[in-house]
């Protein structure tokens, strides 16, 4: 096994930007549109007029982002929220394309430098973070990192205009969008909990996907590039494990590199306990010149946790460690705050105590914090395996039946939608396109030939990139930190897809491959114990300091005007019939984020 490379790390990195909390806006509208409702409350460019199309990008100061600009070059002006882990490589492209960049340029320019001067494969070099927003010519073009770490929305005005935005409040507050509820979001929320798509539950705002380049053209047309989707690999037969394990860890020793903050500047771990948070946290500790700082969560002494294995891990690392408990009295006082922060309801437990990690890392003067997330989406866990499973023993060939298997395995409201929807409800949504629309593409993909690379597929385009990446971002820019998935980096990513499905999964070792590159780094009680995830005690809370906010919310006279649940179905959940235990607990869960959600957004 290569030993890690500190040497490389240290010239990777570099001082975090200094925090300056933004979000961006844009827009393209006739020339004879009313002005721009509201003033630019920071740095502006524009209004332009060009081709009849009256052009302009702002920063919307004061908000939880990292917005900054605006940047323009060659005639192109730009806003984004732009990270970027690589700048020394693009600099480096940029002098050899013969369109070098001054080395200080930020983040934003140096990226709108590269798809100017490179097009797609400027884009696809560029490692890191990032929204940009470009006025060029009469369109707005959008581009969006190739995993989701950032996000942006886009919709049509009444005048015959295009408005977007990296916050999806300011797209709400604008008086010429049409932005009533979008009652087949409410669905797709229903069974994915999350939004797994472009769809947003506000009509007519739609989410950037990611790896691509978004125009949107005065006529109303969306011409949509991709510059990025993970590939399967072909086979190499003189390639061996080994070899596979090799490289994942020189690439996974990168990406925590390339992500540890410069300056002199201690770095936070988020530490479950888990594989994948646990080999972050080994390499930022060989990696880092600085303390690393890792904080994991408890839900009370008396609640099934994780802790031995997180603070064996913490011991084993050195890390300064923190244990922050969560009681349910906190999780109802502030779960209605929290969920305002999303740019969508997620039905994610975890949400508050997320924010509140969140608060203890900027508590601690700490700007950067690396997390485990993508483990399982990216190199196949367990969640995978009823899939395989239904692989073995289906009876329905069709692409279809796979889709509606998929969806079963979410085990949310997906199967109750008949008996918890109003007739009302349900009847509007008939003609609505069904929300296996967002995940048959990829299971039915023949670039992918495994099953399980179809998964991995699905998953990160779906979950990874419309709730992890987008929950983590929002929750800690709201604390002026910067969360980092260094799992979810494009190459960790391109080579999980590269490797054969069999060394992912591996007899019934799930991330076999991943426990194989870090198996050196951390105890075999950690690397190969079982999968738990983390055991939140959302019945317990619903039954408890949560009963009260639930039932005043779910039942009162706000929820029952909007007619969307039947009240006699909310009952019973609440009392406990008509599901099992800890469903009852988690489908409530879904119920209550969303209807506080609602209530955020004035819906």
């Amino acid at each position: 096994m290569a030993e890690p490379l500190r040497a490389t790390a240290d010239r990777a990195v570099r001082p975090a930007p200094p925090h300056r909390p933004a979000r961006y806006t844009v827009s393209s509208l006739p020339a004879s549109a009313r002005p721009e409702p509201g003033p630019a409350t920071g740095p502006a460019a524009g209004p332009f007029e060009v081709a009849g199309r009256r052009l302009s990008a702002a920063l919307l100061t004061g908000l939880p982002g990292y917005a900054d600009g605006p940047f323009t070059v060659d005639g192109r002006t730009a806003v984004g929220e732009v990270t970027l882990h690589n700048r020394d490589e693009l600099l480096a492209a940029l002098a050899t394309a013969g369109r070098p960049a001054e080395p200080s340029c930020p983040d934003g320019e140096l990226l709108l430098r590269c798809w100017l001067a490179l097009g797609a494969d400027g884009l696809r070099a560029a490692d890191g973070m990032f929204t940009l927003a470009v006025l060029d010519g009469p369109d707005l073009v959008l581009v969006r990192d190739h995993a989701g770490a950032r996000t942006a929305f886009h919709c049509r005005t009444a005048g015959g205009g295009w408005a977007a935005s990296s916050s999806l409040r300011a797209l709400r507050e604008r008086p010429d969008v049409d932005t009533g509820l979008n009652l087949a979001a409410v669905r797709s929320f229903l069974t994915f909990a999350y939004l797994p798509g472009e769809e947003t539950l506000l009509r007519g705002v739609r989410e950037l996907l990611p790896g691509r380049v978004t125009r949107l053209r005065p006529d109303g047309r969306v011409d949509v590039e991709v510059f990025w989707e993970p590939r399967a690999g072909a086979v190499a037969p003189d390639l061996t494990a080994r070899h596979y394990a090799e490289e994942l860890r020189e690439l996974l020793e990168r990406a925590v590199a390339r992500r540890l903050p410069g300056g002199g500047q201690e770095v936070a771990v988020l530490l479950s306990g888990g594989v994948d948070s646990s080999l972050v946290t080994a390499l930022a500790t060989r990696l880092h010149g600085r303390t690393v700082r890792t904080y994991s969560i408890s839900f009370g002494s008396e609640l099934p946790n994780e802790l031995g294995y997180s603070g064996l891990v913490a011991a084993h690392c050195g890390t300064a460690h923190r244990v922050l408990t969560v009681p349910g009295e906190q999780v109802a006082a502030r779960l209605a705050d929290t969920v305002a922060l999303l740019d969508g309801p997620v039905g994610d437990p975890l949400t508050v105590p997320n924010l509140m990690l969140a608060e203890a890392v900027a508590g601690d003067g700490i700007a950067v914090s690396l997390n485990g997330e993508g483990g399982d989406p990216v190199f196949g866990g367990p969640k995978n395996l009823p899939m395989l499973v239904f692989e073995l023993m289906r009876e329905d060939a069709s692409a279809r039946a796979r889709a509606d298997a998929y969806l079963h395995t979410y085990r949310k409201c997906w199967e109750d939608l008949p008996v918890l929807l109003t007739g009302e409800a349900l009847a509007a949504l008939a003609a609505a396109p069904h929300p296996r629309r967002h995940v048959e593409p990829y299971l039915d993909d023949g670039r992918m030939p495994s099953l399980l690379d179809q998964l991995l597929h699905c998953n990160l385009r779906t979950k990874g990139a419309h709730h992890i990446l987008t929950k983590v971002e929002r929750l800690t820019a709201s604390q002026g930190v910067q969360g980092r998935s260094p799992l979810f980096d494009r190459r960790v990513v391109d080579h999980a897809f590269a490797t054969p499905p069999a060394l992912k999964l591996r007899g019934t070792e799930e991330k076999w491959i991943l426990k194989e590159a870090v198996r050196d780094l951390l105890p075999d009680t950690v690397t190969y114990r079982p999968k738990s995830g983390m055991r939140v005690p959302v019945q317990q809370w619903l039954r408890g300091p949560l009963s009260e906010l639930a039932a005043d919310l779910l039942l009162g006279p706000t929820a029952r005007a909007r007619g969307l649940f039947r009240a006699d179905t909310v009952e019973t959940w609440m009392r406990g019939g008509g599901l099992l235990l800890p469903r009852q607990g988690g489908k409530l869960w879904l119920l209550l984020t969303l209807e506080l959600w609602l209530r955020a957004y004035d819906l």
